[in-house]
């Protein structure tokens, strides 16, 4: 991975942050919060300007990856005035839960726009999902002597048909060697590959995957996969999380460092399946905030929905803790994903 592609990865996960902090900075402006400081990044500041007559700053962080909108009012510790108008805390309750859902909504909304583009730049990648030959990507199958191209007819002796019947076939033997029956140039051949072992990130996985040809897309047709494909990413990841909690699968985790590494390895496919892909990122981004976690922003909607439900504004210092809580938790999650990613490969 060349450092142009890994800028370009970071640059375009980059975006997906400001066009979520870019929806929160436009709701709260739109009922009046005032909006203290628009930061692209976090660090050291490089760069800050606050125009005439605006109350917010604008700013350019040294790490590029994350941005953050400070909303006047929000930080229970910080002095508020009850009588301010352009405190989050004295807002509508309509407005308050407006300003934090427009976040994913506008990771969700732009998602469609990105993968529109990309329809149009680079086409659709459609699978192949039944001739069974299969592109080889660095892992066990290649390390054991399949090719792309080669085409997979069994799996231990019993033959497989379908894509869902070799996954099923090879992640039953995590860490056993298993016998792949596969026809290369009109002959038969017997390969042992040992799938990952338990406990490994790459558990009952050998690393092939389904070959991909590129249909050209017309407007109206872009038009349309743009607006279906959001919901069916979500939709999938859902059954996977669903999966994972029925142990029919392991989870498996991406942190900074495995994204960057696979959005990089996109950008070298081509400027439209990077743009799909940062689609698929920003439904998934979208999504992910909206779960009922605390520090998410399905968190903190989760606050808000008790105060519709109640009537009464909870502990504004309470709930403080409780999304620190959940901050802390998220961090300490992303450390250990990124610890795997970087020092125990």
């Amino acid at each position: 991975m060349t450092i142009a592609l890994t800028l370009v990865a970071i640059l375009g996960l980059a975006v997906l942050m400001i066009v979520h902090e870019g929806g929160h900075y436009l709701a709260a402006r739109h009922f009046g919060m005032r909006v203290v400081r628009f930061s692209i990044g976090f660090g050291p500041t490089l760069w800050k300007h606050k125009p005439k007559d605006s109350s917010t700053v604008y700013q350019v962080a040294l790490i590029p990856f994350l941005a953050y909108v400070q909303i006047a009012g929000m930080n229970p510790y910080e002095e508020s005035d009850p009588k301010d108008p352009g405190s989050y805390a004295n807002a509508s309750l309509w407005g308050r839960i407006v300003t934090i859902a427009a976040g994913p909504l506008t990771n969700y909304l732009f998602a469609s726009v990105l993968i529109f583009f990309g329809l149009l730049v680079g086409g659709n990648q459609v699978p192949d999902e039944t001739s069974m030959h299969v592109v080889v990507e660095p892992g066990p199958a290649l390390t054991a002597g399949v090719k792309t191209g080669d085409k997979i007819e069994a799996v231990g002796g019993t033959e497989v048909k379908t894509w869902e019947e070799l996954r099923k076939s090879v992640s039953a033997h995590p860490g056993e060697p298993v016998d792949l029956t596969v026809e290369r140039d009109g002959q038969e051949l017997h390969i042992r590959v040992t799938p990952g072992p338990k406990g490994d990130k790459d558990e009952g996985l050998i690393h092939v995957r389904m070959p991909m040809h590129n249909e050209p897309v017309g407007v109206l047709a872009a038009a349309k996969i743009s607006v279906i494909a959001p919901p069916l990413f979500v939709y999938e990841n859902v059954r996977a999380i669903g999966r994972v909690l029925t142990g029919k699968e392991k989870l498996q985790v991406n942190g900074p460092v495995g994204i960057v590494k696979e959005t990089a390895k996109q950008a070298r496919l081509g400027a439209g399946i990077y743009l799909q892909f940062l689609g698929m990122l920003s439904a998934y981004l979208g999504a992910f905030n909206l779960l009922p976690f605390p520090a998410l922003d399905g968190g903190r909607l989760l606050f808000l929905g008790a105060e519709a439900v109640s009537r009464r504004k909870p502990d504004a210092k309470l709930e403080a803790r409780v999304h620190a809580i959940g901050l802390l938790m998220l961090l300490t999650l992303i450390a250990f994903v990124t610890y795997a990613d970087v020092i125990a490969k």
